[in-house]
């Protein structure tokens, strides 16, 4: 069970109000997964109740989910039942998750004074939207509730002090934010600002592979989202190059999906704006986006085009759909991942795009190590920039040792001093590249190299054997090494997946 996590579908919490006996009912959505990743769906069939899950529970984060999400349920829970009321309240599904999302909660204390600051202060760490910044252990949260009650049972009434003090973590988590890129962040919050203002812009992040380029973006998307635009992805693929306009329709695909999770009122005005601008065409666009029939509906059969007249046709068309998405009230924020293997299809649409539409941010990532001179990329960034369009790059620089020591400081939940030597030898391993130094980590404690000492309460490190480890600076070398450490059985699952 000390891997068990719940995610509260309704925190219904049984008193027998005779023997005062206290049970949780409805596991039904419980994991023994020590981690999972909540996709995007309709806020009306996510697993839980919506006025209780966490954050990261509503799949519009860039967070995985793990036993840290039960403390935000029950943050809420206990908001509940001190306060009256629920934190957020409201009939609107979008707005619940937005609420979780973004909305920041007074201190209860400052809402009911007779509540104890202490107590006001634990719901709110229970309620960080971030799950590094709640409880990470129960018996943190255990030893500051016992806190309370000793006072109150002492002097009858509960003081302040501090929260969390003990809270010590023994599980191994390497934490999912971010280090060493606020500026980087910064800069397409920036721009994304000048996109909401009307213009159209683009920023590339260039950088090798495991530089963090993905990372450093997704990071973006819950502010976006916060202001309400749309933040949609599409990856191109190094052996599906021959597939025209994939990324793209990954990433409108993903729009459709974000689409149907709004009301009925809310797609039927969708549904129109996008027939007024393709008019009697949707069908073109259905047959490379399905999804959009869920909107439009059946669309009658397209005129019969064939060469460069249906790839202009197909151009046009979808940059007039693309339009009905850019508006002030919702930028759209498009996310082409690996670049370097876009085919000639997708390199022409994105010129369109950048031509003649406001509201429009995209954002590029590629590996400038594998995009020379005459490379079709920066032949099409060259042609782009002739027409005075707005396009920046950011290249990612490896992490320094100083952020390494960050890193490995929260992991291992001891302060940035303590890390110190450890740091220095793991940032010499990984020359500061943001993956393999999470990879390197990881594979320090499953090789039984970290090991948390629960006499000390903290984690130990033996740097004699970190110093004999190897690391290869080839993240395929790596991540072969790393699949020959599973099980034989496990390899060739592994393998017949890969051939599906």
């Amino acid at each position: 069970m000390s891997e068990l996590f719940i995610k509260i579908s309704n925190p219904a919490i049984l008193i027998n109000p005779q023997t005062k006996q206290v049970k949780l009912i409805d596991f039904s959505i419980a994991s023994l997964l020590p981690r999972e990743t909540q996709t995007l769906v309709n806020p009306n069939v996510l697993e839980g109740t919506l006025a209780y899950i966490s954050p990261e529970q509503t799949g519009r984060m860039n967070r995985g989910i793990d036993y840290r999400t039960d403390f935000y349920s029950l943050g809420v829970t206990f908001y509940e039942l001190l306060t009256g009321e629920l934190p957020f309240a409201s009939n609107d599904p979008m707005e619940l998750v937005h609420s979780h999302l973004a909305k920041i909660l007074p201190l209860i204390h400052t809402i009911n004074p007779h509540i104890p600051t202490a107590i006001s202060k634990i719901v709110s760490k229970l309620m960080a939207k971030n799950a590094e910044d709640r409880y990470q252990s129960a018996l943190g949260l255990k030893f500051d509730l016992e806190e309370c009650l000793f006072h109150l049972r002492e002097t009858g009434e509960i003081r302040d002090f501090e929260i969390a003090s003990r809270d010590v973590c023994d599980r191994f988590i390497i934490p999912d934010k971010l280090y060493g890129r606020d500026k980087e962040v910064k800069t397409l919050l920036e721009a994304f600002e000048r996109v909401s203002q009307g213009v159209t812009e683009m920023i590339l992040v260039a950088g090798f592979s495991g530089i963090g380029k993905t990372a450093v973006v997704n990071e973006v998307h819950k502010p976006i989202v916060r202001q309400r635009g749309y933040f949609i992805k599409g990856k191109y693929d190094q052996f599906q190059r021959n597939i025209p306009f994939s990324a793209f329709v990954q990433a409108f695909r993903d729009l459709m999906g974000q689409l149907l999770t709004e009301s009925d009122v809310q797609i039927q005005q969708w549904r129109n704006k996008i027939l007024e601008a393709v008019g009697d065409n949707g069908q073109v666009i259905i047959e490379v986006i399905p999804e959009l029939e869920n909107i439009i509906g059946i669309q009658p059969p397209a005129t019969e085009l064939s060469g460069t007249a249906a790839q202009n046709r197909f151009n046009l068309l979808f940059q007039k759909f693309t339009q009905v998405f850019t508006s002030k009230e919702h930028p759209l924020v498009m996310f082409l991942d690996d670049l370097q293997w876009a085919d000639s299809a997708s390199l022409k649409l994105m010129q369109l795009l950048m031509a003649d539409t406001k509201h429009l941010f995209i954002i590029g990532a590629y590996r400038d190590n594998e995009v020379s001179h005459g490379h079709p990329l920066l032949m099409t960034l060259s042609e782009i920039q002739k027409t005075q369009a707005t396009i920046n790059t950011i290249t990612l620089a490896p992490l320094s040792n100083v952020q390494v020591n960050k890193l490995v400081a929260d992991t291992l939940k001891c302060p940035e001093e303590v890390a110190w030597n450890i740091s220095v030898l793991i940032y010499q391993k990984t020359a500061g590249n943001p993956f393999f130094t999470s990879q390197f980590i990881k594979t320090l404690y499953q090789d039984g190299l970290i090991q948390f000492d629960f006499g000390l309460g903290c984690w130990q490190c033996d740097i004699s054997q970190v110093t004999m480890q190897a690391v290869t600076d080839d993240v395929v070398a790596f991540m072969s090494l790393q699949l020959r450490k599973l099980p034989s059985s496990t390899q060739e699952i592994i393998k017949l997946a890969a051939a599906v």
